[in-house]
């Protein structure tokens, strides 16, 4: 049987208050036509409906959650309405669905059924960064969240930097952002001097902050940006 409905992967903004900066005008016209949404955040999705004018009673909508405390059983139901002609939009609290946020799973489940997946166009503080940085755009690798404890969040910097050099691949991860501050000192304290660090900060808002240093350049500015809860991201070359 055909399945008529789709999963629409919808993107947010990564915190500016005008949408349509960042977003394109097709994007609004997609989710007019959607009723059910599979959200992080319910007050965080319920705001981005209402800036995209979405028409309508928001209390009509559906949501069902998804985050990281989710369990399979709790969303082995969520694409039900797509079987019966619906369509479903998976939104990302920020940027894009599914890539350093929660949705894989829910899109797994949507191949192995058939649906039709459309993702649809926004930005990602990860790609932005990289494109930005002025390091390897043609062989790089996102790595998530670095170890917590020091002296294995050291080591792990230590391998990614090897990385670089052996494969010629830009290194990007995150941190949890009343930690970059830290990230950042250790950084500067474990990486060779001639290697590079770009920090990526606050990517489309008014306070975006993206500049690359050598690690012996980074060691001369005093102070250092304060990037204490601030969304960053860190890349790392050669």
């Amino acid at each position: 049987m055909e399945i008529k409905g789709k999963l629409y992967l919808i993107p947010n903004t990564l915190g500016s208050d005008d949408l349509k900066n960042v977003l394109p005008d097709g994007n609004f016209m997609v989710i007019q036509n959607i009723k059910t949404f599979i959200v992080e955040d319910l007050r965080t999705a319920r705001r981005f409906l209402s800036k995209a004018g979405w028409k309508g009673n928001l209390d009509e909508l559906s949501f069902f959650v998804l985050n990281e405390h989710s369990k399979p059983n709790e969303i082995s139901n969520y694409l039900e309405q797509i079987k019966h002609g619906e369509n479903i939009g998976l939104l990302s609290d920020a940027g894009l669905p599914c890539v350093a946020d929660p949705g894989a799973d829910i899109v797994a489940m949507a191949q192995d059924q058939n649906i039709k997946i459309v993702p649809l166009v926004g930005p990602s503080s990860i790609f932005l960064g990289l494109m930005a940085s002025g390091f390897n755009g043609q062989n790089f690798a996102f790595v998530g969240y670095l170890p917590r404890e020091q002296s294995e969040r050291n080591k792990r910097i230590k391998e990614l930097e090897t990385r670089i050099f052996k494969e010629n691949q830009t290194q990007i991860f995150i941190e949890t952002p009343y930690r970059n501050n830290q990230m950042l000192e250790s950084l500067i304290n474990q990486c060779n001097g001639f290697s590079k660090i770009c920090i990526a900060c606050d990517i489309s808002l008014s306070t975006e902050l993206i500049v690359t240093k050598s690690v012996s350049d980074w060691k001369k500015q005093k102070p250092l940006p304060d990037l204490h809860k601030r969304n960053t991201i860190f890349l790392l070359y050669k």
